[in-house]
């Protein structure tokens, strides 16, 4: 699979750190699961659907699509975080499920699952009936152009008449909203964190002291707008069907919306 070198780029030594993990390590994944089964249903995609999960991270997206019944491609730009999600469907797989909470999942199914190092501004060598990129992965690249890129690439990976959808931050939103600073204490460490917006960008600056050392890293992430996306799919050739405001796939307002997420077709 495509894996370009990616030593200088920020984000490929971020993510991969442990760290990155840690600092997020209680996002709501029961928010996440529910916004991916109104997300399924309202595409009405087949159960023999093959969905791509783009920027898959450690992967329990990719599994939790998978014990939805669908057949999944899990692709990060991570290695560590690849190696993390095989090792855990390895550990899935072996278990005996236990979905008391949610009796719509079913165990995980490892044929019909798997996971890859990818770069997302390239295609990849299947399609898909679905390309999902989920939860703000997108736009951190160092080269503007790559996001136009990424655009193109997902259109190659999209069967014809197949749908995707990027689940992006409303920038608007964030940037009215920004929280200048604040601290959290995961597994012993205090992160101090401070965001800003400049140049066109939301930068959250991250700063630790583990093991008697200290650590910098910046997250950068491009403050794109609709209409940012908008121009992308027009040039990329894709269809923007429907834009939802939220994860209950309320209509998506500028002013008041937390999220964008565009529904676009092949």
């Amino acid at each position: 699979m495509s894996n370009q070198n990616t030593s200088d780029q920020w984000y490929a030594n971020w993510f991969d750190t442990p760290y990155y993990h840690i600092l997020y390590r209680d996002r709501d994944y029961k928010e996440a699961g529910e916004f991916m089964q109104r997300l399924t249903q309202r595409l009405e995609l087949d159960r023999n659907a093959h969905i791509m999960d783009l920027a898959c991270g450690r992967g329990r997206h990719s599994m939790y699509l998978n014990q939805l019944g669908y057949r999944v491609t899990g692709v990060d730009l991570s290695d560590s975080s690849i190696a993390f999600a095989k090792a855990e469907l390895q550990k899935s797989a072996s278990r005996v499920s236990n979905n008391q909470e949610n009796d719509i999942l079913s165990p995980i199914d490892a044929s019909r699952i798997e996971f890859h190092v990818h770069n997302m501004t390239v295609p990849y060598d299947q399609t898909f009936d679905a390309v999902f990129n989920l939860f703000t992965s997108f736009g951190y690249f160092d080269d503007a152009a790559d996001n136009l890129k990424t655009i193109k690439a997902i259109k190659a990976n999209l069967k014809p008449g197949g749908y995707g959808v990027i689940d992006f931050m409303n920038s608007h939103y964030v940037i009215k909203n920004l929280v200048a600073q604040n601290s959290k204490t995961e597994e012993g460490i205090t992160f101090h964190n401070s965001r800003r917006f400049e140049d066109g960008f939301i930068y959250k600056d991250i700063k630790f002291r583990d093991n008697d050392h200290d650590y910098h890293f910046t997250e950068r992430v491009s403050a794109l707008t609709l209409k940012d996306f908008q121009s992308y799919f027009k040039e990329a050739g894709l269809d923007l069907l429907d834009v939802y405001g939220n994860y209950h796939l309320e209509d998506y307002d500028e002013k008041t919306s937390d999220r964008l997420i565009m529904v676009f077709r092949n």
